[in-house]
């Protein structure tokens, strides 16, 4: 007992420092990463700044994946009540309500799939991060360790692979197109453009027309 207890201290206090660290500097690597390798699709990633990713980008995830980010504690509870009954009414449709704060939970610190225990752990790195990082450091990191494609992962790869150009770069419409393949980036391609990216792309410009005019989202993305 008192060497289990010894090791639980030791991982406990372990990942609280990674959690800190991570507030300035970029995981070096996350399981979701190493499983791509290991599965053949590679890995393509380049890490870069806030300020480097330019506000198209941000808006346009902000837009498809969490439109309540800037002002959530990390949980979207009427999303969630939501999903929950659509769930029960359809089991072979599920339908996830995770904020942009819970999935740089799952994408740094934990594995893909479902399960409760892994959805509890979601919950608790959820909470250390939204209590120990700001926004901007959230929907950065979310924004660098994101798949967006087989083996691509963070929007300057993405930027790079799809449209030749540095993510500062991207127009909206190309953001867009990005955004709209995060639900499943592996089945929907950007290049070649896939059905429902073209479909899916098209709703979010029309969002992001209407969200740019929020004053949390400006102060965000800038």
């Amino acid at each position: 007992m008192k060497i289990l207890k010894r090791i639980f201290l030791f991982l406990f206090i372990g990942h609280l420092v990674y959690i800190v660290l991570c507030r300035w500097i970029n995981p070096p690597i996350t399981i979701t990463q190493i499983v791509s390798v290991i599965s053949g699709d590679g890995l393509s990633r380049d890490m870069i700044s806030y300020d480097e990713m330019g506000r198209s980008i941000k808006l346009a995830v902000i837009a498809g994946e969490d439109q309540l980010f800037p002002d959530h504690n990390g949980f979207d509870i009427k999303s969630i009540k939501k999903a929950m009954k659509f769930n029960e009414k359809h089991p072979n449709r599920q339908r996830g309500a995770s904020t942009i704060s819970q999935q740089v939970a799952k994408n740094v610190f934990l594995w893909q799939g479902g399960g409760f225990f892994r959805k509890g752990l979601e919950v608790y790195f959820t909470f250390m991060i939204e209590s120990l990082w700001s926004k901007k450091r959230i929907l950065q990191t979310y924004l660098n360790v994101a798949e967006m494609g087989k083996g691509i992962f963070g929007v300057e790869a993405a930027a790079q692979k799809y449209f030749k150009k540095n993510a500062a770069q991207l127009t909206k419409a190309e953001a867009a197109q990005i955004a709209a393949c995060l639900p499943n980036p592996k089945k929907y391609s950007v290049k070649p453009l896939s059905k429902y990216v073209s479909v899916r792309s098209a709703i979010l410009l029309r969002q992001m027309n209407s969200l740019q005019a929020d004053n949390d989202i400006i102060d965000l993305i800038r």
